[in-house]
């Protein structure tokens, strides 16, 4: 056990610790700060955020050890801090809490939104708030919460709270990963222009999908696999299957931007309840006509949330007779980002197996000459609404009923 001194809410501790203890644990068990809740300790909650040199951090994954001469601050150490007293104040105004287990970590994203985003909306505010969870309010008061402070500020700014502002924004020293290490300051943001040159660039390097990152999904469980039938010969199926333009048309929410060869551009917009995202990327084709057999390798970016994704998408033709086809689908993905907590839920894999089954009743439509959506269906994908179907159908299977399709 090694010695670690830590300027903790405005005073310095110094406390021997082992390596491995995290930072949560060191200001639990040793210096008693309770305050800071642990919930899934595997940084997916946020109830145990706390600020360490000013950034919001999950301290139950963050090494005690790597915040050696660093300032860190939880709960308790916001009194004199006048974006907090707003927050606070703004909290018990709007009812923004009930059992109050996730307000301190929900406490210390509130105070990084209203400091870093002072133009954000409803939207954006949900957005920042997708990585601290909460079981009791349904969030709509921490959000009129957030953005009664936000106002605020703009009908009458308080001096404090801007300087806090102003020294959030100042060129800052990015947090080490241990004690010894020293990092550069960040780079200046880029110009509109240059960002959106950036940007580009990285679509168009998306499709070449990391065999690493998927090797370490599919060992996670981010893995489907699926099937659907086509009541169509097996030629005409794989000659559809290989017309990407087609084939996005059959699915909701896509959009091709740019298509060359076996290479494609475009977008794929999805609603979940309040929040929306638009991955924009660039997918491969791979087609092997004598296995009727092809891999859909393809990667994206949500622009507002930076989450980012990418995945495998196998298919194999099997004719079940001279007039019907079955699609077999082999999923494996990834995702990073704050929409990554979407992932882990069993629902995920129901919604994407209703998805490819809507999917597969697009395809049967074209094939048969019919244009448009079923059912005037949106052009996003509405992820609330398959998954209220998914849902449905789990329950009428658990009273014995036989799922719908």
């Amino acid at each position: 056990m090694d010695p670690i001194s830590i300027h903790v809410n405005g005073r310095s501790v110094t406390r021997a610790s082992e390596p491995r203890t995290h930072l949560a644990d060191f200001l639990r068990d040793e210096l008693r700060l309770t305050g800071t809740h642990l919930g899934c300790e595997h940084g997916v909650c946020g109830a145990c955020t706390v600020l360490v040199d000013g950034q919001p951090t999950r301290s139950c994954i963050t090494f005690a050890v790597a915040c050696e001469g660093r300032e860190v601050t939880t709960i308790e150490g916001y009194d004199d801090d006048a974006a907090m007293r707003l927050l606070r104040q703004a909290f018990t105004r709007h009812h923004a809490l009930q059992c109050g287990f996730c307000t301190p970590g929900m406490l210390a994203t509130s105070r990084d939104i209203v400091l870093r985003l002072p133009d954000a909306d409803e939207a954006r505010v949900r957005l920042e708030l997708s990585g601290n969870l909460c079981r009791c309010t349904g969030y709509q008061g921490i959000v009129d919460a957030i953005l009664d402070v936000l106002q605020q500020q703009r009908d009458a700014p308080d001096a404090q709270f801007e300087r806090l502002r102003q020294r959030l924004s100042a060129p800052r020293t990015a947090a080490v990963t241990r004690p010894d290490a020293t990092l550069p300051a960040e780079p200046p943001a880029p110009s509109p222009a240059n960002a959106a040159a950036s940007d580009a660039a990285g679509i168009a390097d998306m499709a070449e999908v990391d065999p690493v990152a998927m090797a370490k999904a599919k060992a996670k469980g981010n893995a489907i696999e699926v099937h659907f039938d086509v009541p169509h010969p097996i030629d005409r199926v794989w000659a559809f299957m290989g017309d990407l333009p087609a084939v996005a048309s059959c699915l909701p929410g896509a959009t091709i931007d740019s298509h060359e060869g076996e290479k494609v551009k475009g977008t794929i917009a999805i609603k979940f309840g309040p929040m929306s995202a638009a991955f924009a990327g660039a997918a491969r084709l791979e087609r092997d006509d004598a296995a009727r057999r092809a891999v859909l390798r393809g990667a994206g970016q949500d622009s507002l949330s930076k989450s980012r994704t990418q995945g495998d998408i196998t298919y194999r033709l099997e004719a079940l007779s001279a007039d019907s086809t079955r699609v077999h689908v082999d999923m494996i993905y990834a995702l990073q980002g704050p929409l990554a907590q979407f992932s882990r839920s069993g629902l995920v894999k129901d919604f994407v197996r209703r998805m490819v089954a809507d999917f597969g009743q697009q395809i049967s439509r074209r094939l048969s000459g019919q244009a448009g959506p079923i059912d005037g269906a949106p052009p996003t994908v509405s992820v609330a609404g398959m998954m209220w179907s998914v849902l449905w159908n789990r329950i009428r299977g658990w009273l014995g009923a036989k799922p719908r399709s």
